[in-house]
């Protein structure tokens, strides 16, 4: 084999051997990327269905249920606006309280409880997952937008 036609194999094999690496790499990517619902991103159903995703928000008062095996739970995350029972059979972290955030992963399920496979809870005091804190303050400001547009209709109906 010429020289010229080595040197034109090595560079077709790099070539193919790079092709290959970043098509794994994507793949890996892909397979691990999970994207953060609210309750009400999921209630509207821009949540994808099949597939994994995350949940954020606020763990509501007097929602825990526990069943009687000890690790079989369910749970209601709110994000003011809409809330969505979270199922999870597993340990909580120590730091799991209601009333307090937390994100859950895993999918929805056929009877619109999300089926978690892991749940997150906040490691401090002032702390709650960006996502959650974002998608929390969104639904206060939807729900304050809401009460204002009800308390103009009243002034106008007032004779």
């Amino acid at each position: 084999m010429k020289p010229r036609h080595q040197r034109m194999a090595l560079i077709v094999g790099g070539l193919a051997i790079l092709g290959l690496v970043a098509t794994l790499v994507l793949n890996a990517f892909q397979s691990n990327l999970v994207f953060f619902f609210s309750p009400t991103q999921v209630a509207a159903g821009e949540a994808p269905r099949g597939k994994s995703f995350r949940i954020g928000g606020m763990v509501k008062e007097g929602s825990l249920q526990r069943q009687p095996d000890g690790v079989t739970l369910r749970f209601v995350v709110t994000d003011t606006d809409r809330d969505m029972t979270v199922a999870y059979k597993g340990i909580l972290p120590d730091l799991f309280r209601e009333g307090k955030g937390v994100v859950a992963q895993g999918r929805l399920a056929e009877d619109g409880v999300f089926a978690a496979t892991e749940v997150l809870a906040k490691h401090d005091e002032n702390y709650m997952p960006p996502e959650a804190a974002k998608a929390v303050s969104d639904a206060h400001e939807r729900a304050a937008s809401h009460k204002a547009a009800a308390e103009a209709t009243a002034r106008t109906l007032k004779p």
